[in-house]
Order: structure tokens, then C-alpha cells, then sequence
């Protein structure tokens, strides 16, 4: 089968477990049709994390892209917490590229707060059903943790001490976008 009609097929078939009132839908399902839809969504990292929050079981589309924003208010937070510890750790080292690199800290630091507020947003709008800026939200979020890891190579600091982080959010908010989307098809 084409990867045309395979995103055909999964559209319909989620199409129809959500037509059904009050239907719930299985993560499985759920990351099969949004990575059907979306190329950027990586399935078993979809169901790896949905699977495991407390909230995926038995939750429909609208509440997996909720869990999805709420990971991505966890990941973020965590990178708060990271960078603090880096910025702890680095003591006293007073030279030239300890500047730069604890200055580059701040601001991912900053980065990965708006992060964890966007992606807050994300799971605000989503839940009020404006699906259309909750999915602004989440990509938004991604977005700042993406600039974190550039503000890092421009101090000379590579590779990044915040990559997981980065990745993480990237690929939680193409999933919590993903999801959105098979709601409003």
C-alpha cells in the first residue's frame, strides 16, 4: 500500500473511532495514525511516552494531545532545572569562555521557561478547544528549545549539555501537533 493510501486508511479509521460519542481511542492507534499524518512524529516514540502518562489510558485524541503538551511543560521545566545546575556547577571560573558559556546558559535557561510556558498554553488552548492555538503554542515551544541549542554553539559550546531537552520538545510538540490535527480532520 501507497504511504499516500496507508495516511488515508489510518485517517479513516481514527475518523471513525472519533465520531463515536465519547469514543476512546488506544495510544497505539493514536501514534499510528499521527505519524501516518506526519512525517516528523516518530511512532514508537509516540506510544513509548504517551503510554507511560497516567492520563493516556482510555483518553481520547483530545485528551492524548493534552498529555502530549503536559510532557512537553515536564521536559521544559526539566531543562529549567538542568540549566540551573549547570549554571551552579560552573563556579567561579572567571575566564572569557566560562562567560559566555554561563551567559548562553541564562538565556536557554529563559528559552526553556517561555517553553514551559507555551507549552502550559498549548494544553490551556487545547482543553478550551482552540485547536488551532494550541497547535501554535506547541510549535512555539519547540521552537525556543531549538533557539537554546543554537544560542549554545554561538558561545562555543558544543555539543550541547541541553540536546536531549532539545530533541525531547521537538519531538513532543510534533506529536501533541499531530494529534491536534486528527481532531479538527
Amino acid at each position: 500500500m501507497s504511504p499516500s493510501k496507508r495516511l488515508l486508511a489510518a485517517a479513516a479509521t481514527l475518523a471513525t473511532l472519533l465520531a463515536a460519542a465519547g469514543a476512546t481511542v488506544d495510544v497505539e492507534t493514536t501514534c499510528k495514525a499521527a505519524a501516518a499524518s506526519d512525517a516528523r512524529v516518530d511512532y514508537g516514540f509516540c506510544v513509548s511516552e504517551l503510554g507511560k502518562h497516567r492520563d493516556s489510558p482510555g483518553a481520547d485524541a483530545w485528551g492524548l494531545a493534552k498529555v502530549a503538551a503536559n510532557l512537553g511543560v515536564n521536559n521544559a521545566g526539566g531543562a529549567v532545572r538542568d540549566a540551573d545546575a549547570l549554571l551552579a556547577g560552573a563556579g567561579g571560573d572567571a575566564g572569557t569562555k566560562a562567560r559566555a558559556a554561563a551567559a548562553a546558559l541564562g538565556q536557554c535557561r529563559r528559552l526553556y521557561f517561555d517553553a514551559e510556558l507555551a507549552f502550559a498554553g498549548a494544553y490551556d488552548e487545547i482543553n478550551a478547544r482552540d485547536y488551532a492555538a494550541g497547535k501554535e503554542m506547541a510549535a512555539e515551544a519547540a521552537a525556543l528549545a531549538r533557539r537554546c541549542d543554537d544560542v549554545l554553539a554561538e558561545a562555543g559550546v558544543t555539543p550541547s549539555p541541553l540536546a536531549p531537552r532539545g530533541e525531547y520538545a521537538a519531538q513532543i510538540g510534533a506529536v501533541c501537533t499531530a494529534i491536534t490535527d486528527l481532531i479538527v480532520k
